[in-house]
């Protein structure tokens, strides 16, 4: 399996430059980016994802996936028609954005269920299936290849057992494999820093199994490290890697004993980093080392 190492967007959100990412990503020899959503995201005109891909192209870096920073998608489970339609435009305008910047697929987690009223959770879970088998019809006219879902850390933000898992992807391949021509395929983007602990920390299922049970479905990943609990993410300079649980060797060794199991025969992973504190004089300096190291951990092991 060749795995590609790339960079997801989020962390020069308001304090750099796309051509400052660009030229870093350059220098490490990460050329894949996985567009995350911002302000300028949903309201820039066409004009300027066409110029931010043209920048990337100068630079060999291929924008590859849109994906939601936020929890954008959460009116699906909000139970509100209001913010229900809200996501759906969210959905509509990452695929619009996707194909303006020659992404292959666009994504976002389901969404996330207010505590406060988890009765919401299957409702939700119908409206989103609604959704996504018009959605996969969008996107199949966009010219995009599929749209991605995250397996996520909560049971109020489906899906994020092996269980779930499967529900979601049992219903939407059954509905792409009943009009294969017109629709795309759902598919995951993984994160290996996933995994469900339950409200006393005990930990039901680890990151390593969450990872394993969505493979059949993996389009692409996010590269991040975590502790025991889930309970922080962090990256992967040498002290990180000290006190993080996501071992990149064991990561590599299990996507290539399970390569054949993929959906794809070239993975891409994306570091999604938050980076230190924005907005403030004695942090922002410190990004560019933070994804540097990173970066340089990930290609030693996956080139």
């Amino acid at each position: 399996m060749i795995v590609h190492v790339g960079v997801k967007s989020d962390p020069i959100e308001n304090r750099y430059s796309f051509d400052w990412l660009f030229d870093l990503m350059a220098d490490h020899r990460a050329g894949w980016l996985q567009l995350g959503s911002s302000f300028p995201f949903f309201h820039a005109d066409e004009e300027w994802f066409r110029d931010l891909r043209r920048k990337a192209e100068r630079r060999g870096i291929r924008i590859h996936s849109t994906y939601t920073s936020y929890r954008e998608m959460t009116g699906f489970f909000s139970g509100d028609p209001h913010l229900e339609a809200a996501s759906r435009r969210a959905w509509e305008r990452l695929i619009r954005v996707a194909a303006w910047v020659g992404a292959s697929s666009a994504g976002s987690s389901c969404g996330s269920v207010p505590r406060d009223l988890p009765g919401e959770k299957e409702p939700g879970l119908a409206r989103f299936f609604r959704h996504m088998k018009e959605l996969v019809r969008t996107a199949k006219a966009a010219g995009l290849d599929a749209l991605c879902i995250e397996p996520m850390s909560s049971l109020f933000e489906p899906p994020s057992t092996p269980e779930e898992m499967d529900r979601v992807t049992g219903e939407m391949d059954a509905f792409h494999a009943a009009d294969p021509a017109g629709t795309v395929p759902v598919r995951f983007c993984a994160d290996v820093s996933h995994g469900l602990a339950d409200r006393d920390r005990r930990v039901i299922v680890d990151n390593w199994r969450l990872f394993e049970a969505g493979i059949p479905h993996t389009h692409e990943l996010h590269f991040k490290n975590t502790d025991d609990r889930f309970d922080r993410t962090f990256g992967f300079s040498a002290e990180e890697r000290s006190r993080g649980t996501v071992d990149l060797e064991r990561l590599s060794r299990l996507i290539d004993a399970n390569a054949d199991r993929f959906p794809v025969r070239e993975l891409v992973g994306y570091l999604e980093l938050p980076g230190p504190k924005t907005g403030r004089d004695y942090t922002d300096h410190l990004l560019g080392p933070a994804l540097g190291e990173s970066l340089a951990a990930l290609k030693a092991v996956f080139g």
